[in-house]
């Protein structure tokens, strides 16, 4: 039963993309593992506050990671 974990900083996503993204991991799932082992295959999201995740040593921040995603430098 496999279990995949998704960490992501609060307030990046949205519900709605939170929900395809768990719908579109389980379906990558299902595409290795087979349609069989859908109703076993857990995903889920862990939502960390802005700023207690870091990388490098360079503090993320919603806003940080809401200019990459637009495509501005954070």
């Amino acid at each position: 039963m496999p279990l995949v974990t998704i960490d992501v900083i609060k307030g990046v996503f949205n519900p709605e993309q939170k929900q395809n993204l768990i719908a579109k991991v389980t379906a990558a799932m299902v595409e290795v593992e087979g349609e069989n082992m859908r109703g076993v295959t857990w995903v889920r999201v862990n939502e960390f506050e802005s700023g207690d995740w870091a990388i490098g040593g360079h503090v993320l921040t919603t806003a940080g990671v809401q200019s990459l995603a637009a495509g501005r430098a954070a």
